[in-house]
């Protein structure tokens, strides 16, 4: 899968792009500071009507606008506003990584606290799960299943 990165890592600086045609429309300030690079997934629509969210649990610099192909390793429950916005956990291709608790309470609190400066917003994180529901959740959201 191709994934646009959108905010880096240890960024409190949140980039919003039009998700169909990748043109910048602004930059936020969030309460939080991403823990890991962050973007959507190329020619997909999620429950919110955006591309699927996507964190990029690499160590690596990647920086906004680069496009780089990563394998799904896991999925985190996300619900922004009432609406589905879960969030698949990803490594680029050929690195390796774990959801230990660690990066579970990590990716939680990010998710709980990146909108506290935003009255009436409300995002809830939920479970984890695992490398099968994240890509049966892609292949459901693919545009071409649309």
């Amino acid at each position: 899968m191709k994934v646009f990165i959108q905010n880096e890592a240890a960024s409190k600086e949140k980039n919003i792009h039009n998700e169909k045609t990748l043109e910048y429309k602004k930059t936020i300030i969030v309460s939080r500071p991403y823990p890991y690079p962050y973007g959507f997934i190329l020619d997909t629509t999620s429950g919110d009507g955006e591309n699927v969210d996507c964190f990029v649990m690499t160590k690596q610099r990647l920086i906004i606008g680069q496009i780089i192909d990563c394998q799904p390793i896991g999925l985190m429950e996300v619900i922004d506003n009432g609406k589905e916005d879960h969030k698949i956990l990803s490594v680029m291709n050929g690195e390796t990584a774990q959801i230990i608790s660690e990066v579970k309470e990590k990716l939680t609190d990010f998710i709980n606290h990146v909108f506290d400066h935003a009255e009436g917003k409300i995002i809830v994180a939920g479970k984890f799960l695992g490398q099968k529901e994240a890509i049966d959740y892609i292949n459901r959201c693919m545009d071409d299943h649309v």
